[in-house]
């Protein structure tokens, strides 16, 4: 179940470096702008993310109950629900985006080439949030081949428009978001009507026990929810700290962060992957087999990214310049990518953890696990080691504030899994 997630979400991470690469060719202001969109774009997945979870540990467990008609109501209910949640926070952000480019201390000549790429861009989101819902209902249902072969597809699409839209036509910026907005409309065309053909979706909610479903979905929903938006709160308050250092900092930063998704990769498809398997394994009462199987999962994620950081570190230099020809925001992301990359394996640990707390129930757990991450630990001294060592420092904190969130995580996972086994 893992294949098929890794090299659909390698390939969506591929298409968003391959995109800020195409970017970076336009000059610094087009980056920075960019980096000023990441805590936002990041806002939505967390909502689409966090309804995701709910949607697989709902749809699972009542296809395990043997009721399939409910299952597709429910379908159903998550894509309504999904698209109206996405529209209004997609209004809201188009609304008052002077206001939020202000609070993060984007420059006044950054704000017209920030208007012109959010509507184009804001569209995308809503299109890719439907576009992951069907992806849930399919994984809910024990199909990861389809989202995983879309996302490569539209990936893919996405690449051959982006120099097209971009330098072709003459449009810049905006023609990035574009070609993201086509190429997720036509995904959305291909993998609904096949959940309607598979019969895994349906919109007669008015036969469910709608009061019922609803607060079933918001038990897991709400937490999962929250947990998935600490991380953009959390990259508001860091973008700002960052744009304290200009804007070459901050087109560094959000190159950086780009290189941080395509790096933790496995994890994320191990956080899609796992959680039916775990649940599976629940409802059975077998919990040493769980224990063994997420130990599995931690030795890997922690050896697999410290290669990758050590990688990272080794080509620093040229990856710097193969990605912004900026010689300021080169030197910043060079000194990123010596730093920053080796705490990735806290960072994987720290996120599978969460995952797993959702699959165990402990949505609550999870919660806490995400909020401490965060805001006891990487925020924190990201701020302190800015204060003491200006960005070199910035970078440092970062490293000691992930590695001690992923030891933080691990043993809050350990306490809730003892806490599980008492209580049965």
């Amino acid at each position: 179940m893992t294949w098929p997630m890794l090299f659909g979400v390698l390939s969506l991470m591929t298409f968003q470096l391959v995109d800020s690469a195409f970017i970076g060719q336009l000059g610094r202001d087009p980056l920075a702008a960019l980096g000023f969109t990441l805590p936002m774009q990041q806002l939505i997945i967390g909502l689409q993310v966090g309804l995701g979870i709910a949607t697989t540990a709902i749809i699972s467990r009542t296809l395990g109950e043997g009721d399939l008609l409910r299952a597709e109501r429910l379908g159903g209910l998550v894509v309504i629900i999904g698209a109206a949640m996405v529209l209004v926070l997609c209004l809201g952000l188009w609304s008052f985006q002077s206001l939020i480019m202000t609070l993060l201390g984007a420059e006044d000549s950054l704000l017209p080439l920030i208007r012109s790429y959010w509507m184009p861009w804001l569209l995308s989101a809503w299109t890719g949030a439907m576009l992951y819902f069907g992806y849930s209902v399919c994984r809910s249902h024990g199909d990861t081949k389809l989202p995983g072969y879309l996302m490569v597809a539209t990936s893919l699409l996405n690449l051959a428009l982006d120099p097209l839209f971009i330098f072709v036509f003459g449009w810049g910026l905006p023609g990035a978001a574009w070609a993201t907005v086509t190429s997720f409309a036509l995904g959305c065309l291909l993998i609904f009507p096949k959940l309607f053909r598979a019969q895994w979706l349906r919109f007669d909610i008015t036969q469910l026990a709608l009061a019922k479903a609803v607060r079933q979905l918001g038990g897991i929903m709400a937490p999962a929810m929250v947990s998935q938006l600490m991380p953009p709160a959390s990259a508001m308050a860091a973008t700002a700290i960052v744009a304290g250092f200009g804007s070459a900092a901050v087109a560094a930063w959000g190159l950086g962060t780009r290189l941080e998704f395509f790096s933790i990769v496995v994890v994320l498809a191990l956080t899609m992957s796992m959680p039916p398997m775990i649940g599976r394994l629940l409802g059975e009462g077998n919990i040493e087999q769980i224990r063994r199987l997420i130990r599995i999962a931690v030795r890997f994620v922690v050896a697999l990214h410290l290669v990758i950081g050590l990688l990272w570190a080794l080509t620093s230099g040229l990856a710097s310049e193969l990605f912004s020809s900026d010689k300021a925001v080169s030197d910043v992301l060079g000194s990123y990518l010596v730093m920053v990359p080796l705490s990735y394996s806290g960072l994987g640990v720290c996120i599978l953890m969460v995952s797993v707390c959702n699959a165990l129930g402990m949505a609550m757990r999870g919660l806490l696990v995400s909020t401490l991450r965060l805001f006891a630990c990487f925020l924190p001294f990201l701020w302190v080691g800015a204060q003491l060592g200006g960005i070199n420092g910035l970078m440092a904190g970062a490293l000691i504030g992930n590695l001690l969130a992923g030891g933080m995580a691990y043993l809050f996972y350990r306490r809730g899994v003892r806490l599980l086994v008492a209580r049965r």
